[in-house]
């Protein structure tokens, strides 16, 4: 009975303390939300939005034409697929940098948490330009490079062009201002594996890989699986670095992403119920992800209470 009293009181502290910033966030967000969702059901365009034309009540039309439409699920299936790239991406070097970082000394660690630091605190669109420069078709250094050691057809290459080298050139930079978040999750998580259990499995003649696979790996699973999660959100809203990098979108729409799709549809478009529609069925997929990511917290912090009681 105490138990259940003192979790009960903890909760009140925790919904007492949340409350204040759950406030902010209603008041921020419910309202554009709102918007949102009610412009979808309306054909709303530039001569509606300057009260040059009344609204008409589409109801789920533009829906509809959202699901009958072959390039919205083209575009959707890029984007997942692009934002499974950039989570692997991220999960993969930032996972090996934090191994690394546990593995060499003082001055070294310093070092790789800085450049990963100044790649975290990198702008979006200052670093998409820096990018697009290092792989430009004429001047950029990546080509000069492989074009000096041998591969002579690299001379003069456009990364944008293809519609694969330009995904791919675009992850990279995603992956590039990503990882840090992966290595200071990971890194914290793995310092706080007990040494004693590494100790105790290297005394009974546990291998390194076993010692990683049976101690360290469930240890840090809960961690991993946040910044798996946290990592699909935010590659699966990536705008800006697809729409510098590609020019709005690539060579004929080949690049196109969800949020960039949205974009040209309600603006270029001027089509701000179609835009909105693609916009809500964003906000439901990412709610979906954020739903298994608070239920993952909830189930990690089950979990470590079971551990420690």
């Amino acid at each position: 009975m105490a138990v259940g009293k003192t979790a009960r009181g903890d909760g009140r502290a925790a919904v007492r303390y949340l409350l204040p910033a759950g406030i902010l966030l209603a008041a921020i967000l419910v309202y554009p939300i709102y918007q949102l969702v009610l412009i979808s059901f309306y054909d709303y365009g530039q001569p509606q939005a300057a009260g040059a034309a009344p609204l008409e009540f589409l109801g789920l039309d533009n829906y509809a034409a959202l699901v009958s439409d072959v390039q919205f699920w083209t575009v959707l299936a890029k984007t997942v697929g692009f934002a499974a790239v950039c989570v692997a991406g991220s999960l993969v070097v930032g996972t090996a940098l934090a191994v690394l970082a546990t593995r060499v000394r003082t001055v070294p660690r310093m070092l790789l948490f800085l450049a990963a630091l100044g790649a975290w605190s990198t702008p979006a669109i200052a670093g998409s330009y820096v990018w697009l420069f290092l792989f430009d078709t004429d001047f950029g250094l990546v080509n000069e490079v492989l074009s000096g050691i041998g591969f002579s057809g690299m001379a003069h290459h456009s990364w944008t062009f293809d519609t694969y080298g330009a995904f791919g050139l675009v992850a990279a930079e995603v992956i590039w201002c990503s990882f840090p978040f992966v290595l200071v999750t990971m890194y914290a998580g793995i310092r706080a594996v007990p040494g004693e259990v590494l100790e105790a499995a290297a005394l009974d003649g546990a291998s390194t890989w076993r010692s990683t696979r049976s101690i360290v790996l469930p240890m840090v699973r809960p961690l991993l699986t946040i910044a798996t999660i946290q990592s699909i959100i935010w590659d699966f809203k990536v705008f800006t670095q697809i729409y510098v990098m590609t020019n709005g979108g690539g060579v004929a729409g080949r690049n196109l992403v969800l949020n960039v799709y949205a974009y040209q549809q309600a603006f270029a478009g001027q089509d701000y119920g179609l835009g909105s529609a693609i916009g809500v069925v964003m906000t439901l997929l990412l709610l979906s992800i954020t739903g298994l990511y608070v239920r993952t917290q909830r189930r990690a912090g089950q979990e470590g209470a079971a551990a420690w009681g």
